[in-house]
């Protein structure tokens, strides 16, 4: 998988999805709130696996801006302003590969902790 090359990356209309494909012709339609809460960033995956944070609250995020890094990433922006994830060609494969399976362990980490998707309400 590490030598994977994105043959198209586009952001949906309306910021929540973004579609990547590659060169041996798997194609993922990734949602905002799953790119942001599996971010590669310190902030999200700590330095060790103990570090882990799990991000609540994301619901409605969307991306607004990708950018390139060099020629082996993507940096996202998320209208949170959390913009400090490197997404490689290699990590954005596997999290459209294990979509399903990381969505799943998600949502049971939310529910163990007593968190949600949805952002705090405001008074």
């Amino acid at each position: 998988m590490s030598s994977v090359w994105p043959t198209e990356i586009t952001l949906a209309k309306d910021k929540r999805t973004l579609h990547v494909a590659f060169d041996d012709g798997t194609s993922f339609a990734l949602p905002a709130e799953y790119l942001r809460v599996e971010s590669p960033s310190a902030e999200v995956q700590g330095h060790s696996a103990a570090e882990r944070k799990t991000v609540p609250g994301k619901r409605n995020v969307q991306i607004i801006g990708v950018e390139p890094v060099g020629n082996y990433a993507v940096r996202l922006i998320f209208d949170d302003m959390h913009q400090t994830g490197i997404f490689s060609w290699p990590y954005l494969r596997e999290l459209g590969a294990e979509h399903e399976t990381r969505w799943a362990a998600y949502i049971a980490e939310l529910d163990a902790k007593g968190l949600s998707r949805d952002p705090p309400r405001r008074h």
